[in-house]
C-alpha cells in the first residue's frame, strides 16, 4: 500500500507524527482514523497489518502518534485520557482540511475507549471499531499499580512498560477517574464493532461485554480466538482488519454514490503495486482489489496467485462469459460452465501445431465442461467459440507493449 509521512498539529499546538496508507491507485472512497493502544504508537504491527487489510478495500487510514510519543513532539508526562481524545479530533480536522474527514474511527486498547469518547466530537464519522478497548480508560490505573504511592506522594513517578520508561503524573490518574464512559457509550448513535479477544489478560473480556451492553444497535461483536492484548500474531490483526473493512464498508459504501463527491476515475484500468514485503502484490482492476504473490518455495507469502495464474483466470473467466453469452442469445440450455486451465512450459519440437522450431514455449491446456441438456452438436459449437473469445483472440493476435517510466 502506499504509505506517506505528513504532521499536523495537535490540540496543544505540538506538531505530531502521522502516517497515511493509501489504497494502491492513492484514492480511496473514505478514510479511517486509527487510534493506538496506550504508549504503543502509529508503527506498531498490529497498526500496520490493520491498515493494509483497510486499504486493500479501499479505505485510507491515519494512524498517528499522541503527543509525547514515538516521532511526536511534546512530553507524555502532560497528556492524559482527555488529552488523546483531543488529538483525535485535531487529528480529523486535520483530514477534513487536507484529505477528506474520517467516516470511521479505529481504536486499540486505550485508543479504542478514545475513539468511543471523540466519536461524539467529530460529525463525519458514520462507524466505530474498538479493539480489545476498556470500558472505562481508568482501567489503566492498575498498570501503575506500583507506582501510584509514589505519584501521591511526589506528583509523579517513572514506569517502565513495553521496556519503555515514562512519566506519569497525578493529573494523569485523576484525569482517568474523572471520565466516565458508560453514559457516553449510551449515547454514540453510531453503527459499533467490538472487537475482543477472549484470552486477553491486560484488558478482559468482561470489558467488550460491557461496551456492548451500553451501546446501542446497530452493534455487533467480534471474538478474536487465540489472539492475545497486542494482536501478536500476523494472522489476527489482519483478520481484524479484513473483518472490519468489510463490515464499515456497510456503513461508507453509500459515500460512492455522494452526488456532491467527484466520481473516482483512475487514468489506468489496472494500477499495481509491490512494496516490501517480500513480493506480495496489490492490484487494482477498475476499482476492484486483487492480491498476487508468489509461493513460499519461491520467495513469496503465497497470499494471492502468481501472474500466470492470473493470466489463466482472465482467460477462463473471459472463455466461460463468452459461452454464457453465446448460449444464452440462443437460447441453449446451459445451466453452468466450468473452464478449466494448467500453464507449462514445453519444448517446441514436443508441439505439432507450434510454428517455433526450437527452445521451450509456453502451453495453456484448456478443459470446458459444460452442464446441461445439450446434444453434441451444440456441445461442439459451443467448444468453437471458447476459441473466440477475446482474450483468447490477443494471447494468439500480435501485441505490442509500450514501457515508459511514470515521474511521481
Amino acid at each position: 500500500m502506499p504509505s506517506e509521512k505528513t504532521t499536523f498539529p495537535g490540540a496543544n499546538g505540538d506538531r505530531l507524527a502521522a502516517r497515511l496508507d493509501l489504497p494502491v491507485d492513492g484514492k480511496p472512497i473514505a478514510y479511517a482514523l486509527f487510534a493506538h493502544c496506550f504508549t504503543c504508537g502509529k508503527n506498531l504491527r498490529a497498526a500496520g497489518n490493520i491498515s493494509r487489510a483497510l486499504t486493500g478495500q479501499r479505505i485510507g487510514v491515519l494512524r498517528f502518534d499522541f503527543t509525547g510519543l514515538g516521532e511526536s513532539e511534546g512530553d507524555f508526562a502532560d497528556t492524559n485520557f482527555s488529552s488523546n481524545v483531543a488529538d483525535l479530533v485535531a487529528a480529523a480536522r486535520f483530514m477534513g482540511e487536507e484529505y477528506d474527514a474520517p467516516a470511521i474511527l479505529i481504536g486499540h486498547s486505550l485508543g479504542g475507549a478514545a475513539v468511543l469518547q471523540a466519536a461524539g466530537e467529530i460529525e463525519s464519522v458514520k462507524a466505530v471499531v474498538t479493539i480489545n478497548a476498556p470500558a472505562d480508560p481508568v482501567h489503566v490505573a492498575h498498570l501503575l499499580e506500583g507506582a501510584q504511592s509514589e505519584i501521591a506522594a511526589k506528583g509523579q513517578a517513572q514506569i517502565t512498560l513495553g521496556g519503555r520508561t515514562f512519566t506519569v503524573k497525578q493529573q494523569f490518574l485523576d484525569d482517568l477517574d474523572a471520565t466516565k464512559m458508560e453514559t457516553t457509550i449510551r449515547n454514540l448513535r453510531k453503527p459499533l464493532l467490538v472487537c475482543h479477544a477472549p484470552k486477553d489478560n491486560t484488558v478482559s473480556v468482561d470489558n467488550a461485554a460491557a461496551i456492548f451492553q451500553a451501546a446501542r444497535h446497530p452493534k455487533s461483536f467480534l471474538s478474536l480466538d487465540n489472539a492475545d492484548h497486542l494482536l501478536s500474531n500476523e494472522e489476527d490483526s489482519l483478520y481484524v482488519g479484513t473483518v472490519a473493512a468489510a463490515w464499515a464498508r456497510k456503513y461508507v459504501g453509500s459515500l460512492l454514490a455522494d452526488p456532491e463527491k467527484p466520481a473516482l476515475s483512475t487514468d489506468a484500468q489496472v494500477v499495481v503495486r509491490t512494496d516490501r514485503e517480500h513480493y506480495r502484490t496489490e492490484i487494482l482492476a477498475n476499482g476492484h482489489s486483487l492480491l498476487a504473490d508468489e509461493p513460499v518455495t519461491a520467495g513469496g507469502t503465497d497470499t494471492g496467485p502468481t501472474p500466470y495464474d492470473l493470466l489463466l483466470a482472465g482467460l477462463g473467466a473471459c472463455t466461460s462469459i463468452t459461452l454464457r453469452m453465446y448460449a444464452d442469445r440462443k437460447g441453449w440450455p446451459v445451466e453452468a460452465i466450468a473452464v478449466h486451465l494448467d500453464h507449462s512450459k514445453i519444448h517446441a519440437d514436443d508441439c505439432e501445431e507450434c510454428e517455433s522450431p526450437s527452445g521451450k514455449i509456453d502451453r495453456i491446456e484448456r478443459e470446458v465442461e459444460l452442464i446441461g441438456d445439450l446434444d453434441d452438436e451444440q456441445r461442439a459449437r459451443l467448444l468453437e467459440i471458447a476459441d473466440k473469445c477475446p482474450v483468447h483472440r490477443t494471447l494468439h493476435s500480435e501485441i505490442s507493449v509500450k514501457t515508459r517510466l511514470r515521474e511521481r
